[in-house]
């Protein structure tokens, strides 16, 4: 089964697509379609964030747990909704950190595919949803798949910030090389912390980090 995902990716990934548990995701979502069944995101957004930001462009990368399920929210990047979608709680408290860190004028879309353009690997391991019932794809797979995502990163690249925000991103942190790269680790931007993100100028320490090894800062102006 060929999968369709940006070429640096596929090359990294490709042996993972011809393992027993990833055929078992594609029949799964295959069976659920056919019966009916809406899932989010729509086809190609499943891999957006892959196609988005290839794989040596990585800089930064921000660890949802699965797709937001509410029509129109979902279209592959983590915490992102397209333009014209109200913005979720979760990113607005993420855009008030943003404005307290950096002086980042609160912006009026949620899109962040401008941040997946400068580097920003916006992952969910989990890559699709029912319509309607958050984590109903939790256990068919993708963490499997998404695991390996994340080791291959820390493998292969060098000095990249790993931005893990709630219990659930910090369960991965075993996954990751921490003498190759930085990790940042906050309360969820949910408003079910109370507030425990705020102050967490994960932002400012993402690039003061980069420019220190000599790379370009992210621009996180959307």
């Amino acid at each position: 089964m060929e999968v369709k995902i940006e070429k640096s990716w596929a090359e990294i990934l490709r042996n993972e697509f011809e393992k027993d548990y990833f055929k078992s995701i594609v029949s799964y979502l295959k069976q659920e379609i056919a019966s009916g069944i809406t899932i989010y995101p729509k086809g190609s957004g499943i891999f957006k964030a892959f196609d988005s930001t290839p794989f040596d462009q990585v800089k930064v990368v921000i660890l949802g747990q699965d797709p937001y399920h509410g029509e129109g929210q979902a279209h592959g990047l983590s915490f992102s909704v397209p333009v014209g979608i109200a913005q979720p709680p979760s990113l607005q408290n993420i855009f008030k950190e943003l404005r307290d860190d950096l002086g980042i004028p609160l912006p009026d879309s949620g899109n962040l595919e401008r941040w997946a353009n400068e580097g920003v690997f916006l992952l969910n391991s989990i890559l699709t949803v029912r319509a309607g019932i958050p984590a109903s794809h939790s256990k068919i797979g993708w963490s499997q798949f998404t695991d390996v995502v994340i080791r291959e990163l820390s493998t292969r690249r060098d000095g990249v910030v790993f931005m893990l925000w709630g219990n659930f991103a910090r369960g991965k942190r075993d996954l990751i090389d921490q003498e190759k790269h930085l990790i940042l680790e906050a309360a969820h931007p949910s408003p079910l912390a109370r507030g425990a993100f705020f102050g967490c100028r994960h932002f400012s320490k993402a690039n003061d980090y980069l420019v220190k090894r000599g790379d370009k800062p992210v621009d996180w102006r959307l």
